[in-house]
């Protein structure tokens, strides 16, 4: 399938019409020599995992590809950024990518799914994740979105990265280069799907995240043999709930780390409980 490479100047500075939006599409996130922070001069790579799904590292041109939601009758719909996996070395594009991007179209929703800074930079992960909510929002327009229901999904490191952006949108993590950066770069609601890095490691969460009532609508989704991530989901949890933000933590017997949509546990049902919980927050109607 053909890609179009869509730079920052045509989309802010350039276009006055909608963007004709098909699967694939891609989206710059910054203009060029304007990215804050380091990169990788290292060229791209996909590197090959057991399971046959594709990791990609040495990322320094970061961007969106754009999912348009299925049956959009013209109307505005809801829109998630899908932050995948990867342990920060690697971005894990389709199991914890493409394949929830799909996932979230069927349920109505616009997917752009996030290639962000790698190998080994949590601070470029956070800018580009900070850039795409404020860019999204800008050209709610072109992207047939509703700006007011801008979320963000997680997956392990992906998933730290969104509790970041989630808790430090008020926190720039860099200085304003265009007019994008004049929007919030709050989402709207966040999933965080196994998270990774929550916790400090003494009871409490990592002091990178800042919670406070602001902090938007929360699911956190998790499972008990999950040994190494479970305590800062459960720490998050209880910030959470002593902050109070609407939050629900979805905490299964079994699962593991690393599932995507396809667990073999317990956790198989997250999913379908992920979408009723959207749904008690008005994010997409009761009748999809």
């Amino acid at each position: 399938m053909r890609h179009r490479l869509l730079s920052l100047v045509g989309l802010v500075g350039l276009v006055t019409h909608p963007i004709p939006l098909s699967a694939n599409t891609l989206i710059e996130l910054w203009p060029e020599g304007k990215m804050p922070g380091v990169s990788t001069k290292e060229a791209e790579a996909h590197v090959p995992r057991k399971d046959g799904f594709r990791r990609i590292t040495n990322i320094s041109r970061p961007t969106l590809e754009v999912y348009p939601a299925n049956d959009r009758d013209g109307k505005p719909t809801p829109a998630v950024i899908v932050c995948p996996g990867g342990g920060y070395r690697y971005v894990v594009v389709d199991k914890e990518g493409s394949a929830v991007a799909e996932w979230l179209n069927a349920a109505g929703i616009t997917a752009m799914v996030l290639k962000y800074r790698t190998p080994d930079n949590r601070e470029g992960a956070l800018q580009d994740l900070q850039r795409a909510i404020r860019l999204v929002r800008s050209r709610a327009s072109e992207l047939e979105i509703n700006p007011a229901k801008i979320g963000i999904i997680g997956f392990s490191a992906g998933g730290h990265a969104s509790a970041r952006a989630s808790t430090r949108f008020d926190d720039p993590s860099y200085s304003p280069i265009d007019a994008v950066d004049e929007r919030s770069a709050r989402p709207d609601f966040t999933m965080l799907i196994y998270p990774a890095y929550l916790d400090n490691g003494e009871g409490g969460i990592s002091p990178d995240l800042k919670l406070s009532a602001t902090t938007p609508a929360t699911l956190i989704v998790h499972t008990d043999d999950d040994q190494s991530y479970i305590a800062g989901s459960r720490h998050y949890a209880a910030a959470l709930n002593a902050a109070n933000v609407d939050h629900h933590l979805l905490c299964y017997p079994t699962g593991g780390h690393g599932y995507g949509l396809n667990c073999q546990g317990d956790a198989k049902v997250w999913p379908t409980e992920a979408i009723g919980w959207l749904r008690s927050i008005n994010i997409i109607p009761t009748t999809r």
